[in-house]
């Protein structure tokens, strides 16, 4: 490498740094030796300067020879066919911004199809070809989603690249150890001294890695060094036990409760209360079960709530939080958390034998309805109960298809999320049916791609039910991106009646038809190329 000379002039023994600091206290305050004050001064040193300009650009100091970089690892897996390597150069090349606005076109959006891209090819286990490996890590540098994907498939030769240049950093930051493997389960010694003497995101990752594979051990190794642990980096630690949450998690986690941080202490109680059979889920279920009960003493069976009268000491070590938001009652703020913490299995003990859908299905005294359902959605989500989920969740052709308790659609699509793939799509298939696209775009989020048969039948027949009626066609480009991504490219014959433009009712958005054409058009371009981008993955 090669440096600029700053040479002194020799006539005047001038360095560029003493011109610099004339320039910047001005020739009225000091001059260069050998330059009397006045107005002679300032061209003077205008000309000096201009001398070691013409030098600094012109002269160059032979820069220290260094050690040749080693080799980068070699990456032992296969090479990426060559039909392959030409579609992701051609994915690469895209760049987001690049169109002028307003509308797409017929051209699909490459970049938006490079994560799953690089999805086929590590799930095939292709070795990234190194001639793109500058274009990959610059791609995954402006996109932290494509980080993760990018970087397993860019393989050890991008950490090599990353060391060499700052832009690439992230690579390093990405990966415990910048690159190097974290210790196996037959190298006890070097785990432990990663653990006290790693960086923290080194020690994040072993504690992971460990618990992966063995939970007790990773429990253990956190014991070690918990009492000398920062807070901040406590609750990073602790919420690595969800990864294999046991019964034998439990007295640790107790102890935790006590801990001097409140964030520690919060985790801690819903990692207790995501143990059903533990003792903090059945203080909450006693703290529960006495507010809520079935009163018989009218027409029908009625829930009936009574809420907390105080926020105790015992509840608080369990993780309730006292101090109730802004614009929330105390009260319906601690029945909420105990309801939500509390075991649902033990509902049915405690109101009459019922099932999850005759427990909802009853009535609520005072305007507790709403509280109440909404804390068993909580309840659902964080115990994974899909028996609860469906109760709440109810039919999708219910009004507002939101059942009782899912009151909006990120809890809608919470809910959702702890039903199998298959269950999932059939209940938003029934949703969009009966309630189209508009509210859709979360609930669609959350289904398992490519999507199952029948729900990208009911997106389809939403999309051109909209387009028939002559629908506003901007406000479906969401859903129409995202069917892009997620129908099966077996769709793409089926769609192809879909692509010419319609005639518009007289009551159509202008240019509607147009645009739906458009949209067709690159959605069937867009499955295709999805299905060229999985044959050229198979070899």
């Amino acid at each position: 490498m090669n440096s600029p000379l700053t040479p002194t002039d020799a006539s005047t023994g001038n360095s560029w740094e003493e011109l610099v600091t004339v320039a910047l206290l001005g020739t009225e305050r000091r001059t260069l030796p050998g330059i009397a004050p006045g107005r002679e001064a300032p061209g003077a040193l205008l000309d000096a300067a201009a001398i070691q300009t013409v030098r600094r650009r012109a002269g160059l100091r032979p820069g220290r020879a260094t050690a040749r970089p080693e080799p980068a690892a070699q990456d032992p897996r296969p090479a990426l066919p060559r039909p392959a390597a030409r579609r992701l150069a051609m994915l690469l090349a895209d760049r987001p911004g690049t169109g002028g606005g307003g509308r797409r076109g017929t051209a699909p959006d490459l970049m938006e199809l490079l994560p799953q891209w690089l999805a086929l090819a590590n799930e095939r286990g292709f070795a990234a070809p190194p001639e793109l490996l500058p274009a990959l890590l610059d791609a995954a540098r402006g996109r932290t989603d494509l980080r993760p994907a990018a970087l397993t498939f860019a393989g050890p030769r991008a950490l090599w690249l990353a060391r060499l240049n700052p832009d690439w950093r992230f690579a390093l930051r990405a990966t415990p150890g910048g690159g190097a493997a974290l210790p196996g389960a037959e190298e006890p010694e070097r785990a432990k001294q990663l653990w006290q003497e790693g960086l923290f995101a080194e020690r994040v990752a072993l504690l992971a890695a460990i618990r992966a594979r063995d939970a007790a051990a990773a429990r253990e190794l956190l014991a070690t060094t918990w009492a000398t642990e920062r807070a901040e980096d406590r609750l990073m630690f602790l919420d690595s036990l969800r990864t294999g949450l046991c019964a034998a998690d439990e007295p640790f986690l107790e102890q935790a409760l006590a801990d001097r941080s409140r964030n520690v202490r919060a985790t801690a109680a819903e990692l207790l209360s995501a143990l059903p059979g533990s003792a903090l889920a059945g203080r909450m279920a006693d703290r529960a079960g006495s507010c809520v009960a079935v009163d018989h003493t009218g027409g029908e069976p009625t829930i009936v709530v009574e809420a907390p009268h105080e926020c105790d000491a015992g509840m608080e070590r369990d993780g309730v939080v006292a101090k109730a938001p802004t614009g929330r009652g105390e009260r319906s703020w601690w029945l909420g958390q105990l309801v939500e913490a509390a075991p649902l299995a033990t509902w049915s003990e405690r109101l009459g034998g019922r099932t999850p859908e005759e427990i909802v299905a009853l009535p609520v005294a005072d305007d507790w309805q709403g509280e109440l359902h909404a804390a068993w959605c909580r309840a659902a989500v964080r115990q994974r109960d899909p028996s609860w989920s469906r109760a709440l969740l109810g039919p999708p052709s219910a009004p507002e298809a939101g059942g009782p308790g899912a009151v909006s659609l990120a809890e809608r699509a919470k809910l959702l999320s702890t039903l199998g793939s298959a269950e999932r799509a059939e209940w938003v298939a029934g949703f969009i049916a009966v309630h189209g696209l508009s509210e859709a775009f979360q609930l669609l989020g959350v289904c398992a791609t490519p999507w199952a048969g029948g729900l990208g039948r009911a997106v389809v027949d939403a999309l051109n039910i909209a387009r028939d009626a002559g629908s506003y066609p901007w406000s479906f480009s969401g859903v129409m991106g995202l069917a892009e991504r997620c129908l099966d490219p077996s769709e793409a014959d089926r769609l192809d009646a879909l692509t010419a433009v319609p005639d518009e009712p007289e009551n159509a958005s202008p240019g509607a038809g147009g645009y739906w054409a458009e949209s067709f058009q690159r959605l069937v371009g867009t499955l295709r190329l999805r299905a060229a981008m999985r044959a050229e993955l198979r070899g």
